[in-house]
Formats: structure tokens, sequence, C-alpha cells
């Protein structure tokens, strides 16, 4: 049998004690550093969110700034095929917007807009994520009305302009807002969708026939549209907003 004698007993005991009393400092080490950690990671999460709320938010108006240039781009494109097809000899009450798929309603290619014997230009459907339907939104030309100061005014003076129905509100308070008019969108004094919605083709039943008479104004009755040959409004009564864009002054 081994002896252990007071002396050794004594050194063993204080062993024991000194050995638990690090553990237990050992512990509260490791749970001073659990808690640090919990704290860093929350501090973490926090920073990343709002970087993340933050980003977002540029990252939708980027968006929108960047769709509200591509909007804007299109019609000065189509501005450009209708100076072509006027210097060829072709009349401004002549020029059909026929899309594609009606070429062959055509009286004669020459004066289709979209036509590559006429104005050559390409037919390209909006974006549909710009859109309030989420569907690819369909251009519509026409001459039924006119914008206050922008060419001659009275009979003769409706221009050609293109149409976007039915974009999202964001997109036309952008729009506005590059425009220089303000992110406030004008609301039109009556309801024109009548107007806007009528398209300058021949569908081979019906042609377009070029107004004779003075059409009635792109107007707010404040004179937000006053010289103002592109911009976005909401239609009178609560309506669509749409972008407008004269593509062809008279």
């Amino acid at each position: 049998m081994v002896s252990i004698n007071r002396k050794n007993f004594m050194i063993f005991k204080n062993s024991r004690k000194y050995i638990s009393d690090a553990k237990s400092q050992e512990d509260g080490n490791v749970l001073f550093l659990i808690l640090i950690a919990v704290a860093l990671f929350a501090a973490l999460s926090y920073a990343v969110t709002s970087s993340t709320r933050s980003s977002g938010g540029n990252a939708s108006s980027e968006t929108n700034k960047i769709s509200s240039a591509q909007i804007a781009q299109y019609p000065a494109s189509i501005s450009t095929a209708i100076v072509r097809m006027i210097i060829s000899g072709i009349d401004a009450d002549e020029i059909r917007f026929n899309r594609p798929s009606e070429f062959s309603t055509l009286d004669s290619s020459s004066i289709g807009v979209f036509h590559p014997q006429g104005g050559g230009a390409t037919y390209v459907p909006a974006p549909d994520d710009i859109m309030v339907s989420g569907n690819p939104g369909q251009w519509v030309f026409n001459a039924e009305l006119e914008v206050p100061d922008v060419s001659t005014s009275g009979v003769g003076g409706n221009d050609i302009i293109a149409y976007l129905v039915g974009i999202k509100q964001s997109i036309c308070s952008k729009i506005n807002d590059e425009y220089g008019m303000g992110t406030t969108i004008p609301v039109l004094s009556a309801d024109r969708s009548s107007q806007y919605t009528s398209r300058m083709y021949d569908d081979g039943n019906t042609d377009y026939v070029m107004p004779t008479t003075d059409v009635p104004d792109i107007d707010d009755g404040s004179g937000s549209f006053d010289g103002q040959p592109f911009g976005c409004f909401q239609n009178g009564g609560a309506g669509d907003y749409v972008y407008y864009h004269v593509v062809l002054e008279r």
C-alpha cells in the first residue's frame, strides 16, 4: 500500500484547488469571449441589414434612372426614321406605324416607319418591368394631341407623338425629375385616353386619318407641359401614367 503523509496530502489538495480555480477562470473567460462574439455578430448583422436596405434603395433609384433613359432614347430613333422618310418625299399625313405583323395591310411599304423599305426603324416593345401590367409595353403613335408652345399651334399644329401607356408611377416620376419637371406627376385636366390610344396605322379595313381641326393640348391647367416635347403625365380622373414624346413637330 502507498503511504501518503500529511505534507504530500496538503500539496495534493492545494493542487486540486488551483486546478479547480484555474478551470473556473478559464470557463469564465470562455463565457466572456462567447458574449463578445454574440455582440459582434449582432452588430455585424445590423450593419449588413442596414447596408442591404440602403443599397436596395439606391439600386431601385438607379434602375428607374436607367429605365427612364431607355424610354427616352427609343422615340428619338423613331424621329430620325421619320425625318428620313419626309426627306425622301413622304408627307407627314401619309406616315403609318404598322408593326411588323401588320406590314401586309400597308398600302405601300414606303410609308411604313417600321418597314425595311420605309423608315427602316425597329419596333421594340418597352420592357415589362417598367409596366404596371407586367407585360411588354406597346408604343402608340398618332397626331391626336399637341403640346403647347411646341411648333405651330391651332389647326395643323397637331404633333405626331409617341405614347407609352401604363408605365409605373415610380418610372413616370423619375422621367419628369430627369427632365427638370420635378418628381410631382402632373394630372391632365381632362380624360385624353381616347386620343392617346388611337393608332396611326392601316389595319386593312380602316385607315388612319390625320385630324384637320384644332386638336386638344396635353395640358394640366397649370402649364406644366408648355414647351415640353417629352415628359410623363397621369391621365385625368386618376387614370394611367403615360410617357409622351414628340417624334415630329408640326
